[in-house]
């Protein structure tokens, strides 16, 4: 057997009843009583009387018999620290989709449920999620959690349609990855159809005075005191496709809405939206409108987060179909 080493603290405690060994031989020295406390199978594991001394079957040091387990030390760790008090480990970090994928398997392997549920909120943490949403998608759903499938399927909405290779692709099927790469396509067909009623916008603003920042126009009084409006520098817009009001738009709005949702197509998300948002406000700035560059960044950001609200609601609406 190859050497062995031991655990740091609070695993080595020289008052420990029973050692855990590794796969990767790190010796977990432990208490018997908070492994049962958590889980079953640990409590009928050490209802089975221990031997002192060492024989064929049975490993022993210290005086301690040693359990041999599949997980590695990293894996094992993290399991025992969730079993121990809070006053002797803290909880571990589970940021790593690997980590947290790990404990989870290791918890229902034990049958430690509390385990299992800390596992499964890893996976689900937006952290995760944005980072690694098609290995969650994968994952979530091999095991059969649904409600992390579905909720790592809407995260995968910020990725391309066709997403590049990821190495838990073989943990699902075929019919599994047809169904993720349909709703993701019925989700930007959705999100593009709302350019061709822009009632959602008008009703937000109600008028055109309450998004006069996305006209070009700026308010000035005639010789009477009556107010009128005049369009500024900035070229205009070509069609009426995206007119509001009835008053034609700068180019740059036409050219902003154009762009987003081409760009939603494909990536139905947020992220799109408040990227595209962002560039525009920089476009418009370098051009020094005395009427758009001081009110863009405001006005772009209120429009911003009622496109994101609107895209939510759609994509809201469809459904994955998927057999758990």
């Amino acid at each position: 057997m190859s050497d062995t080493a031991c655990a740091t603290a609070p695993f080595d405690h020289t008052k420990a009843d029973i050692i855990l060994r590794s796969s990767d031989n790190v010796h977990f020295r432990v208490f018997k009583l908070f492994l049962s406390l958590a889980s079953p199978f640990f409590e009928t594991l050490f209802e089975i009387p221990q031997p002192a001394e060492a024989n064929e079957e049975q490993e022993v040091e210290d005086g301690l018999a040693v359990v041999p387990v599949t997980e590695d030390s990293k894996t094992l760790d993290a399991l025992l620290r969730f079993c121990y008090p809070c006053t002797l480990a803290d909880d571990p970090n589970l940021e790593v989709l690997k980590d947290a994928v790990d404990v989870l398997e290791a918890a229902r392997k034990y049958s430690l449920d509390a385990i299992e549920k800390k596992a499964r909120q890893a996976i689900s943490h937006p952290k995760i999620l944005e980072a690694e949403p098609l290995r969650c998608f994968a994952i979530a759903h091999r095991g059969r959690l649904r409600e992390e499938t579905l909720l790592a399927a809407k995260y995968t909405l910020t990725q391309p349609l066709i997403p590049s290779w990821f190495q838990e692709i073989a943990m699902i099927t075929a019919a599994d990855f047809l169904a993720l790469l349909t709703y993701h396509k019925q989700c930007g067909d959705a999100v593009y159809a709302l350019r061709t009623d822009l009632a959602w916008i008008t009703s937000h603003y109600g008028s055109n005075e309450a998004c006069s920042w996305l006209h070009g126009r700026y308010r000035y009084n005639n010789y009477n005191g009556y107010p009128q409006y005049n369009d500024c520098g900035c070229p205009r817009a070509p069609t009426s496709k995206y007119m509001l009001f009835g008053i034609q738009s700068p180019q740059w709005w036409g050219d902003f809405m154009e762009e987003t949702f081409t760009q939603l197509r494909d990536k139905p998300c947020a992220a799109t939206v408040r990227a595209a948002a962002e560039k525009t406000v920089q476009t418009v700035k370098t051009q020094n409108c005395a009427s758009c560059s001081p009110s863009i960044t405001e006005g772009m950001r209120d429009f911003s987060d009622l496109f994101v609200r609107k895209i939510e609601v759609v994509v809201s609406q469809i459904e994955l179909q998927l057999t758990f």
